[in-house]
């Protein structure tokens, strides 16, 4: 789960919530400086240990709410001789870790940050401690994609790096784009689903975003740019062709086509492919069937995402 997951939490739910931010760590540590988990009425969102550590922070959410105030905690799994904590992490290192009350101004501030995130924008949340308690603060996130967590970091200053889960934008989608879209959601896109069709929206997607309108307006309506990806797979020629001239033009990181080569070569005949088309769609993995091909195609959008150009 991602620091988006823990916003759109926060901005469905009013009911109390803790966030918990790993500020320090020295040694081997599961998770680096930097990494956030909320703790709420009905469990939790993220983690920070490999789940030994949640039980112990759990314990203390109910007084932190309750005060109001933010608490440190510190775990030294250190020394050799400590197995209380050190054997079961299976680390060995020394992490140190902020409990919030989500409330006030740090409620206020995620909402805020929930708004520019649905629009695709990063942001970072300061913290500066004064007088026992932290005040907030909101910063654009420019080239904060390089920040390293752990560089200057202390109980008394830190930042939380919101970033936006990358959208996946299907156009016309079918039962079998069931798989993908699930798989996508899991490895951490959100979807969005444009079709010319008011049945295809019933079919239950896991969709943030839906929109019913013609192959020519669709990138519009949904404001596609730089940062999305879209897989075109109506299997309607026409169409399909009519949106690739159109989203083309928004230049999307990522345009996959499902289909065979010989109707990709009709559907893209005229056209300058940019770079970032895949068509046919997926790695070369020999996959067969809709689960296949689905891992086959999310694991080519990870590779993208990560390296930001073709292995």
């Amino acid at each position: 789960m991602s620091a988006y997951d823990i916003v759109n939490r926060i901005k469905r739910d009013e009911t109390p919530a803790v966030l918990a931010t790993l500020i320090g760590v020295e040694g081997h540590s599961y998770r680096k400086a930097g990494a956030v988990m909320l703790f709420h009425e009905e469990g939790t969102i993220g983690s920070l240990s490999p789940g030994c550590l949640e039980s112990d922070l759990q314990l203390r959410t109910g007084d932190v709410w309750k005060s109001g105030m933010p608490e440190t905690v510190e775990y030294d799994m250190l020394s050799q001789d400590d197995f209380s904590w050190g054997e079961a992490v299976g680390c060995g290192g020394k992490i140190k870790v902020v409990l919030e009350p989500v409330k006030g101004d740090l409620r206020n501030l995620m909402l805020e940050a929930h708004g520019l995130m649905t629009y695709g924008q990063s942001v970072m949340l300061r913290r500066s401690l004064a007088g026992g308690n932290y005040a907030y603060s909101l910063e654009a996130a420019a080239g904060a994609l390089e920040m390293r967590a752990d560089d200057g970091w202390s109980e008394a200053s830190f930042v939380t790096l919101l970033v936006p889960k990358p959208r996946l934008v299907l156009f016309g989608p079918g039962h079998d784009a069931r798989p993908i879209a699930d798989l996508a959601v899991r490895t951490g896109f959100r979807i969005a689903i444009a079709d010319w069709r008011e049945t295809s929206l019933l079919l239950g997607f896991d969709a943030e975003e839906k929109v019913v309108c013609s192959p020519g307006e669709a990138a519009d309506r949904l404001h596609i740019g730089r940062s999305d990806y879209v897989l075109i797979c109506s299997h309607q020629l026409q169409r399909d062709r009519i949106f690739l001239e159109y989203v083309i033009k928004h230049k999307p990181c990522y345009i996959g086509i499902i289909g065979s080569k010989a109707r990709i070569g009709m559907l893209l005949e005229g056209l300058d492919a940019p770079e970032t088309l895949y068509a046919p769609v997926g790695l070369s993995i020999g996959g067969e069937g809709p689960e296949e091909i689905a891992v086959s195609i999310v694991a080519e959008m990870i590779q993208v995402r990560r390296s930001g150009s073709r292995k």
